[in-house]
């Protein structure tokens, strides 16, 4: 439920779009729940500053819709993990990006030779958005759709859905942010979310949400220009914590697209142990492709290979290939 304090710092043209969000929102949800027979409630939000989804998390829309799907072909042997870890790192390997980019300030309109952002369809009129946060943090427009378009639910069009939620885990709107990763970045210095919550008032003097602001903060999630923004942050921050660890996505923007949504869907910590050593361990691996596919699917695929972490590998190196195509948003290769 909105809290009316915390809306008072609210501009007034922002409010209704707010409440409105928060409404279609619990509306999804209690459908979600009727239609898959859940509560809700059985999910526990992971750390802020781990990961933008729930590893315990039960199955996604995307995970539902690949239950559906023919299963992807596994090698029935283990590869070497040396030869697996060579695997994922060839997938990624790309240039230097050279001198840091500047940042602009969050209202900064889109810099003047931005490669602009195409082949949105329905969803053009986000694209003015994820120019002006490419600009601003220099994460590709055409990478930076790839990813909502892998993360928000679509209509039958194809159309992102703002109100996106997820019924049995917090993740909601367009970048399926879990709440306490939201707050984490509206608490993180430098963000889009961050300036925008200190301009609003929902900070308080320690830099924290303030509980009387926490459902307006959590219900920008439905607002996209918040989420794009976010996603956009969280990239960066991410991709900026790679490359510290030496695994370096600048200079291609498929790549960028890949390792950037690889930070937004294992966590830096996670993506850094993916593409640096070839995989997770078996038991976080097991862990993660149950919560993705489903016990049985995951159980069947761990089988065929005799390794959970080859297992994960494969299922998230295919999902990836599948699903984050940044050339369909710009005049790039593949």
């Amino acid at each position: 439920m909105i809290d009316p304090t915390g809306l008072a710092s609210v501009p007034r043209d922002r409010r209704a779009a707010i409440i409105y969000g928060a409404a279609q929102a619990e509306m999804a949800k209690h459908l979600w729940q009727a239609a898959l027979g859940g509560s809700g409630t059985g999910s526990r939000d992971d750390s802020a500053s781990v990961t933008a989804r729930d590893a315990s998390s039960p199955t996604s829309l995307d995970s539902l819709i690949a239950l559906l799907m023919p299963e992807a072909k596994v090698p029935a042997t283990t590869p070497d993990p040396v030869a697996g870890a060579a695997e994922v790192r060839a997938r990624f390997a790309t240039a230097d990006l050279g001198p840091a980019l500047h940042r602009p300030a969050i209202d900064s309109a889109p810099h003047t030779g931005v490669a602009a952002v195409e082949g949105l369809g329905r969803n053009a009129r986000h694209a003015p958005t994820l120019q002006a946060a490419a600009a601003r943090t220099g994460i590709p427009a055409a990478a930076l759709a790839a990813i909502v378009d892998a993360e928000a639910g679509k209509a039958r069009d194809g159309t992102w859905q703002t109100y996106s939620r997820n019924p049995r885990s917090s993740a909601a709107g367009l970048g399926q942010f879990l709440s306490r990763t939201w707050e984490g970045m509206a608490e993180t210095g430098g963000t889009w979310l961050n300036g925008f919550a200190r301009a609003n008032g929902l900070l308080g003097e320690n830099g924290k949400v303030l509980a009387s602001a926490r459902a307006t903060v959590l219900s920008l999630r439905y607002d996209p220009t918040a989420a794009i923004n976010g996603i956009a942050d969280f990239a960066r921050r991410n991709l900026d914590g790679l490359d510290r660890a030496g695994v370096s996505a600048h200079g291609e923007v498929g790549a960028t697209a890949r390792l950037a949504y690889l930070g937004h869907h294992l966590g830096l910590g996670d993506a850094v142990r993916f593409v640096r050593d070839g995989g997770l361990s078996e038991s976080r691996a097991h862990t993660l492709l149950n919560a993705q596919i489903g016990a049985g699917d995951s159980s069947r695929r761990i089988a065929s290979t005799g390794d959970a972490t080859v297992a994960h590998r494969n299922w998230l190196l295919d999902f990836m290939d599948r699903k984050i195509r940044p050339q369909q948003f710009a005049n790039i290769s593949g």
